[in-house]
């Protein structure tokens, strides 16, 4: 088997004396869609604003490639490779489209301000090819080219995720990690995101680090599934397993209950 792209490897994180994570370990193989998931509270964003660099740990490791990245901030993280959407949309709104996917790329552009000042040289050539790129890659994939020069704020709340989703791939990322990619979207915005993170993983081999609620796209997209409660991991494996396991049915439900999903699509 390849190596992990992604090592949590029994990472605590504590707010005073609480703790949000407790010893989480979990890995992420390449070329996968992992899910995190669990009840309200359980650790999910936390675990997240961690690995991609807002938190720093209180004990443990995390390793991105073998390397140890546990005291990296959060700008070389994402020029490493660790792309991030967010649970709350993190867009300017008073920007375009064209101009919020583009922000995405600052972690890889070589030009000073000396060049960014007079524009030429190095800093048109860059302007112009990661125009190109997103125009005609990311803006095409994510369906959204009827929309680029249209402000942020104008557009609807599963627009907004898409673009979300597409600054992150202006990232050039090799991790994609979604924060609850389809919260909010009705049924059909729901699909065309799960299409979109599907052919993310297997036509650009972007791996996929996911938290989400909504179980039936979890276990229909899953590899992997990892079940956080109070802090702590409960439960690992195929979605199969997952869904099935006696303590995430318990952690979600109470007890004397049916699997997961079930429940999970009838609530929505």
């Amino acid at each position: 088997m390849a190596s992990p792209v992604l090592e949590i490897d029994g990472v605590t994180l504590a707010f005073g004396g609480v703790k949000a994570l407790n010893g989480v370990s979990l890995s992420v193989a390449p070329g996968s869609i992992t899910s995190v998931i669990g009840p309200n509270g359980a650790g999910k964003t936390s675990l997240f604003n961690t690995i991609s660099g807002f938190y720093r740990p209180t004990a443990g490791a995390i390793r991105f490639r073998g390397e140890d990245i546990t005291r990296k901030p959060a700008p070389q993280r994402a020029a490493l490779g660790l792309a991030r959407s967010f649970q709350n949309i993190a867009l300017f709104r008073g920007m375009t489209v064209l101009d919020n996917i583009k922000l995405g790329r600052h972690a890889h552009l070589k030009t000073n301000v000396l060049d960014a000042l007079f524009y030429l040289g190095r800093a048109k050539r860059e302007e112009v090819a990661l125009r190109a790129e997103i125009e005609e890659r990311i803006i095409d994939f994510l369906e959204i080219d009827h929309i680029r020069h249209a402000p942020v704020a104008a557009l609807s709340y599963g627009l907004q995720k898409r673009v979300e989703m597409a600054r992150a791939l202006a990232m050039q990322p090799q991790i994609l990690m979604l924060d609850e990619p389809v919260a909010g979207m009705n049924r059909e915005e729901t699909e065309d995101m799960a299409r979109f993170i599907l052919d993310v993983r297997d036509e650009w081999g972007v791996t996929v680090l996911m938290v989400e609620h909504d179980m039936g796209m979890v276990m229909d997209l899953s590899d992997h599934v990892v079940v956080l409660n109070f802090g702590q991991v409960i439960a690992a494996g195929t979605p199969a397993e997952v869904q099935t396991n006696p303590e995430v049915v318990k952690a979600y439900l109470g007890s004397g209950h049916g699997g997961v999903p079930e429940v999970q699509r009838q609530a929505a």
